[in-house]
């Protein structure tokens, strides 16, 4: 009898939760009520995707929970199942993120332990709350998954740092569930050379370890992001893979010249060869350089320490002293428009077949006027208005970055 009163309380507990929920997701969605009811009916029906959520960064915040409602003026978070309810985001991928640091023994060490300890804290969202979240292995997956309700939990690992020069690691998070994989973050490291390393290339491309992790991805069936990349490493990829390649957050350098965007004879290359690129919400706009501002927020940032490890009420303060420095130089901020100008351009440049959305979500996307992953339903309603239809958006939104993926299996299957 206890046991049953136990379960009996549980259930109610959950359901209560799913509730609340639910209710903070209808909440949220009406203050984003101006978008249209037919584009908003569509945008319920599209399996929708993004292909870069580095939303387990806020893991370690303390008290801070995937499932509870934030509001990102506060909490500088952009992704939470409320959220993702109200924005209508089915899933996507969730980033294994790693900042590149020394390439030594011990820095490979802290490197590995790190990627690991990610890992495993997205598999254990999607276990802890299994009745919202589920851990996805395959492109045939996504769709079931959307269709029992629950948001999609696909991993990808942004930078091969914690592979050190141990490709048999690659294999190690496959297993856990790694279905996609970029070789380098913001610095050279021993697989590739970045697109933003300030000492300039180390291997023009590839390096010959990163040449077999590309062979041992194919083998795998893991899909190679070129986001971060530089040129070199971009066109070596779509040269030596076996299967089609993915930008999985980056825009347009005809639009905005910054190393980490892609020019459009690249971007015609990666269509040929079957690639998508998942527009970004960052480096749309020119980057705002003032020495004083620069300073300030330096200061900030070494007052308050790692955001990562703040309680909320420190986030709060964090967020309106940023704001207040902001404000005081007149910082720009991209707006919707920007990042629309630079999903249409790549539209323009390679059509909807091979393009879709990586906003770069709590990893420094949003713009104003699409803070958070609420408000997605304005990519939806700007594409229609732009004369693109439903077979198009159901491609962009997730259709393209499934056949990638799907290719890679099947690629797996043919060895």
């Amino acid at each position: 009898m206890q046991v049953f009163q136990k379960n009996l309380v549980s259930k109610s507990v959950s359901h209560l939760a799913a509730h609340l929920a639910l209710l903070a997701g209808f909440l949220i969605a009406r203050a984003h009520a101006d978008v249209p009811s037919n584009a908003r009916a569509l945008h319920e029906r599209l399996l929708v995707l993004d292909t870069h959520l580095d939303t387990a960064l806020h893991f370690t915040r303390p008290g801070w929970s995937i499932v509870d409602s934030h509001d990102f003026d506060s909490d500088l978070s952009q992704v939470d199942y409320p959220r993702m309810v109200a924005g209508g985001l089915d899933g996507g991928f969730w980033v294994i993120y790693t900042a590149q640091g020394p390439r030594t023994p011990e820095g490979l060490q802290a490197a590995r332990d790190s990627a690991l300890m990610t890992t495993a804290r997205l598999r254990e969202m999607a276990a802890r709350h299994h009745d919202k979240f589920e851990l996805a292995l395959s492109a045939g997956d996504a769709s079931r998954i959307e269709k029992s309700g629950k948001r999609v939990v696909y991993l990808s690992m942004e930078n091969g740092y914690p592979l050190g020069k141990d490709i048999s690691l690659l294999r190690t998070f496959y297993e856990l569930g790694v279905r996609m994989f970029g070789p380098v973050h913001f610095a050279n490291n021993d697989l590739a050379d970045s697109a933003t390393d300030p000492k300039g290339p180390e291997w023009h491309g590839l390096s010959p370890l990163g040449k077999e992790v590309v062979a041992e991805a194919n083998r795998l069936g893991i899909v190679l992001d070129a986001s971060h990349a530089s040129d070199d490493v971009l066109d070596q990829l779509i040269e030596l893979s076996q299967t089609p390649i993915v930008l999985s957050h980056s825009a347009c350098r005809a639009l905005t010249d910054h190393p980490r965007n892609v020019d459009d004879e690249r971007l015609r290359k990666l269509a040929a060869a079957g690639g998508v690129i998942q527009i970004n919400s960052v480096y749309i706009t020119p980057a705002y350089k003032n020495a004083e501002h620069e300073k300030e927020v330096a200061a900030l940032e070494a007052r308050y320490g790692r955001m990562y490890t703040l309680p909320a009420e420190k986030v709060a303060e964090f967020a309106r002293e940023r704001r207040a420095i902001d404000a005081k130089y007149g910082v720009p901020r991209a707006t919707f428009d920007d990042f629309l100008r630079h999903l249409l351009h790549a539209l323009k440049v390679v059509g909807p077949d091979h393009v879709g959305i990586g906003a770069d979500w709590d990893g420094g996307g949003g713009v104003e006027g699409m803070n958070d992953v609420a408000a997605l339903p304005r990519i939806t309603e700007a594409l229609l208005a732009a004369g693109y239809s439903e077979q198009d958006l159901a491609k962009i939104w997730g259709g393209n970055v499934l056949r990638v993926l799907r290719s890679a299996e099947e690629h797996k299957q043919r060895q």
